[in-house]
This record gives structure tokens, sequence and C-alpha cells, in this order.
């Protein structure tokens, strides 16, 4: 990028030199980098973490080590794959990357590092919201919004494997369609029907335990009204574009909770259960529990339209970008 805004607009390939590794980082040779909601914001100087122009957007990636610098010699070697979020004006849209050492995570053996990229950000959320921000239990009822997204189509299989009854809501014929790929025990098209009333009749008139929402705006409203007894609506993002009021005499009343979930804010906090969390994921990757929903592969040509593409959610699962595509 070099000046801010669309990125469908402003983004363009240039050559420049490989990226200089420091004492913390390492160089990666770029195999996988997933398109976030998030990359977006960064080009158009609306995201939390600002990078001035020039720089290279791609908040995460995935690939082999091709430069180690001598005080992390002990730790890390050229050729380990590595999964991470990518540091400084060098992201992952690129082919080249620099990634600090201390948020890195190794791929391990059997783990493709496309599966790595595609589940490193959205199953990431997912567990950090439903095991350990929601306290999930098996056998509880889970409403995921956006479902056929990013990060919905990973709390559904992340919920059906944790052993829960899940209900995915998604616009359209073919999102319907991803999310009973998925395993979802139903699905409404909020296209075509009433989400509160579906909800509600497939429920008994209780609610769901769990509510999932990446999304705000106008669902929210819904969403905070189908949480059952004690139940827990966790606040993942704001998709929609507009962010929602939660009115507290209705918490109070149906005594639920309201749960915000930024994984990122662990890694300033408290970055200690992000083993935790990449232990597991990668272990059930390996079980073939959970298969990432991947909708497309793309090289440099096709990152501008189809960053536009993800503004508008017009996607499915996740879009990789790889420089050899």
């Amino acid at each position: 990028m070099q000046r801010l805004g669309d990125p469908w607009d402003n983004l363009v390939s240039v050559k420049s030199a490989s990226p200089a590794v420091t004492q913390e980082t390492l160089r990666v040779k770029v195999e996988a980098s997933d398109l976030n909601f998030a990359d977006i914001l960064q080009c158009q100087g609306k995201y939390q973490v600002r990078r001035e122009p020039p720089f290279t957007p791609g908040l995460n990636t995935a690939g082999t080590v091709v430069e180690v610098p001598p005080e992390l010699a002990s730790s890390w070697s050229v050729g380990q794959r590595v999964v991470g979020p990518t540091v400084g004006q060098f992201g992952g849209f690129a082919e080249e990357a620099l990634m600090l050492a201390c948020q890195a995570t190794r791929i391990p053996a059997g783990v493709s590092t496309l599966a790595a990229a595609a589940s490193h950000v959205t199953y990431g959320t997912s567990w950090f919201a439903l095991h350990h921000r929601g306290q999930l239990r098996a056998g509880e009822t889970v409403l995921v919004l956006a479902a056929a997204g990013g990060v919905g189509s990973s709390a559904v299989e992340l919920a059906k494997v944790h052993g829960c009854w899940v209900i995915a809501a998604a616009g359209g014929a073919a999102k319907v369609a991803a999310c009973q790929a998925l395993g979802a025990d139903e699905v409404v098209d909020y296209n075509q029907e009433d989400l509160y009333a579906r909800v509600m009749a497939l429920t008994d008139g209780r609610g769901v335990d769990v509510v999932y929402d990446p999304v705000g705006g106008e669902y929210f409203d819904v969403a905070r009204r189908l949480v059952a007894w004690e139940g827990r609506l966790l606040v993942i993002g704001f998709a929609s574009g507009t962010v929602p009021k939660a009115p507290l005499n209705h918490v109070l009343v149906k005594n639920y909770s309201v749960v915000g979930v930024h994984m990122g804010g662990y890694r300033q906090h408290d970055d200690r259960p992000f083993s935790q969390c990449y232990e597991m994921l990668h272990r059930l990757l390996l079980e073939e529990k959970i298969n990432p929903l991947i909708d497309e592969v793309i090289g440099f040509d096709k990152l501008p339209p189809t960053l536009q593409k993800l503004a508008n959610r017009l996607v499915k699962g996740r879009i990789i970008f790889d420089p050899r595509a």
C-alpha cells in the first residue's frame, strides 16, 4: 500500500528487496496467507494497529523460515515451517514476510501449511470464544451467526467436535449448503426465514445456551433475545459495520452473560492460552476432525478484487493468498 484507502483501489504489486531480520524476527518464505476483514481495515487506516504507508498488508502468514538472526539461533532454524502474525511493514501478501519469533507457532509434520494458515485466526478465534471465554460444555445448544464465513464455519466445526447441538444461520442457498456440509444440525437461511421464530421453534421456545455473533448490527438484537436463561452471548466482531448496544435490563432479567472475545488482546495481557489453543487445533487437524472451509486460493493479480468480495461478504470460509498461484 503506497497510500491508505480501499485496497481494491490502492493495492499495487511492486518489486522490493527482501526484508531484513531484527533480533526478534524471522524471515519467512510465504506459502499461504489468509485474507481477513482486519487486512481491509488496516489498508483503510482504521485498524487498531496502524501501519503508515508504504507497507505490505497481510496480518498473518504461514511458510518456511529462510533466515534466523543469531540471537534466535538456539530456538529456531532455517527450514522450519511456521504460522503466525506478521510484523511491521512486511506483511503476508508478498513472497517473503517478517514474523515475531515469540508469536510464531511451529507447524507439526502432517499438518499442511495451507490448513495451518486457514485455521490459525478463524479456529483460534473460535477456540478462545467457545472454550476459553464461553466455557462451552458438551450437550449445549449453540447458534452461530454468519456460519458460512471464516470464523463462523470454524465455530460450527469446533462446537460439533465438542458434542454440542448447532444451529447455523447464513444467507443464501450456497451458504446454507456449506453449513450443512460442515455438519450443522439445523440451518436457518435468514434471507428467507425469520431467524427468531425459527430458532425458538427448533428449541421449543427455550432459546440457545450460546450465541456466537461475529456480525453485530441488526442481528445482535435478534441474537440477544435468543439466549436462554443463564446463557452466553459471545461478541466476536462487527462484520456488519455497526456496533450494537445491549439493554442491560434484558441481560439482568434473563440472567445471561455478554462476553467479549478479543483473541489478539491476549498477546498484550496473557499469551499463555495460545499454546493450549494451537496444540488442540493442530491435533484436531491431524485427526481430521476439523477441515477448514477454503473458498479459493489466489495469487497477486486477484488480491484487490478478492478483498472487495470479502468486504461485501461474498465469500465462504477462507480465502488464501499464495504468491505462487
